[in-house]
């Protein structure tokens, strides 16, 4: 994205180029900064090659050699401060989505702590009901292994019925196996 955005930037090079040239033949402080600028470059440019004595540039080449490097300047520190601000906005988004996600993480995380604890309570319920159902499977197998005894249920209530009634005699209660139809 930011490299389209510099592609874009090259072609208005050359107007902006003629404007400062135009300006700079009409304002006398600015070809000077043209033309000290030009000469410069210039001199660095040579010594650099050759260790030879410069000779400086005339003055027309040299409006137009500042006022081009003024133009790419200028562009220069645009498309530079168009790849930072997209570079900054970029990490500042990233950085936000990251906050999002952590933030929907810790949502999460506390859920499944939440569920965690519900099927811990859910455990211990089918526990407490396994065990009752235990006990209930024993009393009917006991109820069972009665009734398939010798004279069954009836036969077993008889047997436990005197103590019972001996049980009543001293007060305690008979837990309702009295014989309603017995006379005495």
């Amino acid at each position: 994205m930011a490299s389209a955005k510099i592609a874009t930037l090259y072609y208005p090079t050359k107007p902006i180029s003629a404007q400062l040239k135009n300006q700079a033949k009409q304002h006398e402080r600015f070809r000077n900064v043209c033309v000290s600028l030009a000469q410069m470059m210039y001199r660095t440019e040579v010594r650099l090659r050759t260790a030879k004595h410069v000779r400086p540039l005339s003055e027309t080449k040299a409006i137009d050699s500042g006022a081009n490097a003024l133009a790419e300047g200028f562009l220069f520190f645009v498309a530079t401060g168009l790849i930072l601000g997209e570079t900054y906005r970029t990490s500042r988004n990233q950085s936000k989505r990251r906050d999002d996600v952590d933030e929907k993480l810790e949502g999460l995380e506390s859920k499944v702590s939440e569920l965690k604890g519900e099927i811990g309570e859910w455990q211990n319920r089918w526990e407490e009901e396994r065990q009752r159902n235990d006990d209930l499977a024993r009393i009917l197998t006991r109820v069972v292994e009665i009734s398939t005894k010798g004279g069954g249920i009836l036969s077993e209530v008889e047997v436990l019925r005197p103590r019972f009634q001996q049980d009543e005699g001293q007060g305690e209660p008979n837990n309702g196996l009295q014989d309603s139809g017995r006379k005495e």
